[in-house]
């Protein structure tokens, strides 16, 4: 859980680049030209990073916290780095703290920072810009990092160096699939149960009428989807995007966008004229991301979400995509698709100070034990029941 020693290869001095922190919402939108550019370079190879997707994520959740988006740029003035990051005052173990953070919630897959490549000798650069505001933060915390990404190997190392104190929790795994050579190939690899079960739905399904297959590129299908998506569990949960106005709000605005930027594909399956099964998806690039599935609990013995996936995933390989990412957590009914799986950590760091050291040994000391107690596994299972989040 701690985080491990990493060695930090020697690096040009932090003169060498010139960092400043961007805190308002103008300077963060003008910067969308250079942003755009930097992540083109960088190789950004999904939408989560994209000023699009920031700027929108912002528009919606961003009411209570402040821009705090640290950027680097070259001699020649350049820029080479960004840290999409914010700061908010919250709770922590009920001390009030200020917490510097990423750019991001559960609405965001992924994160890191952007990076152009041959400069990652920036990242002391961008700690002595991070640590000088310290006085400003009482934690930092980064959230969905990739696994293997620089920011977790480089940052905990020179924060531990400066005295800080650092740790690092196990995220989710994702699902994805690597879509090498043909459709059909792919699906004979599945197993023999799951293509079994694929097929006797689809010929059931099939008995109550025309099946079909649906991808819609504007954003105009948007509600029925969602009324779909919050059809089932999610809507008696209060989960369902429709729940909350701030994430409605977030996922149509950005479905606009992404219809605007030729990401958008919004797929449904039918039968007899009625949509049974949605799958709001994202492609960027050549790759592929499932945002939302939802499906129609009346069809629910036909495993509509699964013979929408069969369909969705096709598509892709006939339209020459090279990743399907279930993105999320590696829920069983992905797995039956996706044997790969991306892992993510949440990476902590914590100045010197005496409530610094009281918060990193209430996180990753007292809290680990507590924890591992069946009382905790008691009471954690209760408040679910109840509905009460912890």
């Amino acid at each position: 859980m701690n985080s491990i020693a990493v060695a930090i290869p020697a690096a040009v001095p932090a003169a060498a680049f010139r960092t400043e922190t961007i805190t308002d919402v103008e300077r963060f939108l003008a910067l969308e030209r250079e942003w755009t550019a930097l992540a083109d370079v960088a190789g950004l190879d999904h939408p989560f990073l994209t000023h699009e997707w920031m700027r929108t994520w912002w528009q919606h959740f961003g009411a209570g916290r402040r821009l705090h988006i640290v950027v680097a740029r070259d001699r020649a003035g350049a820029l080479v780095a960004i840290a999409p990051l914010m700061s908010t005052y919250t709770l922590m173990f009920g001390l009030p703290i200020r917490r510097l953070e990423a750019m991001a919630n559960e609405h965001s897959p992924r994160f890191d920072f952007i990076i152009r490549p041959g400069t990652e000798d920036v990242f002391p650069a961008l700690w002595n810009h991070l640590s000088r505001a310290a006085g400003s933060w009482t934690v930092l915390q980064l959230t969905q990092l990739p696994a293997g990404s620089r920011v977790g190997l480089e940052l905990p190392a020179l924060a531990r160096q400066s005295g800080y104190q650092t740790g690092r929790w196990a995220s989710e795994e994702s699902p994805y699939v690597p879509l090498i050579g043909a459709w059909e190939q792919y699906f004979q690899g599945l197993a023999t149960k799951h293509r079994s079960n694929l097929r006797n739905r689809f010929k059931r399904l099939g008995a109550l009428g025309a099946v079909a297959f649906e991808t819609v590129r504007s954003a105009d299908a948007l509600p029925e989807g969602l009324r779909l998506e919050a059809a089932a569990w999610k809507g008696k949960a209060g989960t369902a995007i429709e729940s909350r106005a701030d994430v409605r709000q977030f996922y149509h605005g950005l479905a606009e966008l992404a219809a605007a930027r030729g990401w958008l594909r919004l797929q449904f399956l039918s039968v007899a004229g009625r949509r049974i099964a949605f799958q709001y998806v994202i492609r960027y690039r050549s790759k592929q991301f499932l945002l939302k599935p939802g499906y129609d609990p009346e069809f629910s013995a036909y495993s509509p979400s699964n013979l929408l996936c069969a369909r969705v995933m096709e598509e892709a390989f006939e339209d020459g995509v090279t990743e399907h990412d279930f993105l999320g957590a590696a829920a069983p009914w992905k797995r039956e698709w996706a044997s790969c799986t991306r892992p993510h950590e949440w990476l902590f760091a914590f100045p010197n100070t005496a409530r610094g050291r009281l918060l990193y040994r209430m996180k990753f000391d007292m809290l680990p034990r507590l924890q591992s107690r069946p009382v905790y596994r008691s009471l954690r299972a209760m408040a679910k029941i109840a509905g009460i989040r912890s």
